[in-house]
């Protein structure tokens, strides 16, 4: 139940986001009980704002209007968002040219759009439960699986003390058998700290070294395969011992560090980070759309972040249907075949409507930022990783 109560004060924060940049506009009839003259400059007033500082001519003072505003600055957008979402679905690119050209009034802004529909999905995925786990390692699990994995070492190296008692080992093999006891036994006093699948991992190669003589003594692949599991756990632990002691580098060391000792809690500020810092989305992107126009002179920058911002609105809307769709019978695969099909399909109508291009155009370069689209993403996913050590 709280969730819900977080998601829908997350929605209403993205809302009062946007509105403080997406203002009222448009002709207002004056309030038949204003003052004459304005509250705030004390400018004759000739409408329903004052001319001078933009006021609204009559003011509020009731706990009821207050709540009013609340409500409203939040949650509306006036008339602009009906005139906006459905040519940001079904025609992107005319409603970035036109918004380009100078229609501002009659459209939601591009970074209003933005603000909201980022808070909104963080919001339904809140809501929906859709979040990252933070107990990362403390389930009895992964606890049972930690048992496991000791008694498995504990039987390999019985196993192993068992051949070098029995005498028919050669003195090379011997000397092989103690290394992997002496290895084996680190790990195993190593604790929860090294366990996992990279265990079960050191083990079987432990085993296939201890047993290669006797399986694969005849073939000579086999005989490589042996060297190979033989020498397997020695660079590993090679790297596990590097691990702990450290790179040298500071900033890499602190990385890890604060990963190994409360993974749950990077992964939460990445979660939070991710829509508190989704803004840089736009900035990253703009280089590699100018690349797609660099030797044309009439798109500019500028051109370039109102196109990003439109469509990486138009998608987090998407994913938001595509989330809440499961909940109301869609299928899951009808869903995730919509989030692959539509983006490609968007994104080729905004280039041909926004920069007026024609079909081949419009396509090689579609093709080419589909490439560029993953590039960003690494890039933010890094930026992520930076500001969670902070």
């Amino acid at each position: 139940m709280s969730d819900i109560f977080d998601g829908i004060g997350t929605a209403a924060e993205g809302g009062l986001f946007a509105r403080a940049l997406e203002p009222d506009s448009g002709a207002r009839s004056p309030h038949p009980h204003q003052p004459a003259t304005c509250l705030n400059c004390d400018t004759e007033l000739t409408g329903a704002y004052c001319h001078a500082c933009g006021q609204k001519g009559h003011v509020h003072r009731t706990i009821g209007a207050f709540m009013h505003d609340l409500l409203h600055g939040a949650l509306h957008f006036e008339g602009k968002l009906w005139r906006t979402l459905p040519m940001l679905a079904f025609r992107p690119g005319g409603l970035t040219r036109r918004y380009i050209e100078g229609q501002r009034a009659r459209f939601v802004s591009p970074m209003a759009l933005f603000l909201f529909s980022v808070f909104l999905m963080f919001a339904v995925f809140q809501i929906l439960g859709f979040t990252a786990p933070t107990n990362l390692g403390d389930a009895p699990a992964t606890e049972q699986g930690v048992e496991t994995t000791n008694e498995f070492i504990a039987e390999q190296i019985a196993d192993a003390q068992g051949r070098i008692a029995s005498g028919d080992l050669t003195p090379q093999e011997r000397v092989e058998a103690e290394e992997n006891i002496r290895v084996l036994e680190q790990m195993l006093s190593e604790g929860a700290e090294a366990q996992g699948s990279v265990l079960r991992d050191f083990a079987d190669g432990f085993v296939d070294g201890a047993r290669g003589d006797e399986t694969d003594a005849e073939a000579a692949t086999g005989a490589a395969s042996e060297s190979d599991a033989q020498a397997e756990p020695v660079v590993r632990a090679d790297l596990s011992e590097a691990a702990r002691e450290g790179t040298g580098i500071a900033f890499i060391d602190k990385a890890v560090t604060k990963w190994r000792e409360n993974p749950g809690l990077m992964v939460y500020k990445l979660q939070a980070n991710a829509y508190k810092f989704s803004w840089l989305l736009i900035p990253i992107s703009i280089p590699f759309v100018w690349l797609l126009f660099f030797w044309k002179r009439r798109f500019c920058a500028y051109d370039h972040a109102i196109f990003i911002t439109y469509s990486l609105s138009f998608m987090t809307l998407l994913f938001i249907l595509a989330s809440v769709a499961g909940l109301v019978g869609v299928p899951s695969s009808l869903a995730t075949l919509a989030v692959l099909l539509i983006p490609p399909v968007h994104l080729y109508k905004q280039l041909r409507g926004a920069y007026e291009l024609r079909r081949f155009s419009a396509f090689w370069r579609l093709l080419v930022l589909s490439a560029f689209i993953w590039i960003i993403v690494a890039l933010f996913v890094q930026l992520l990783l930076l500001l969670g050590l902070f």
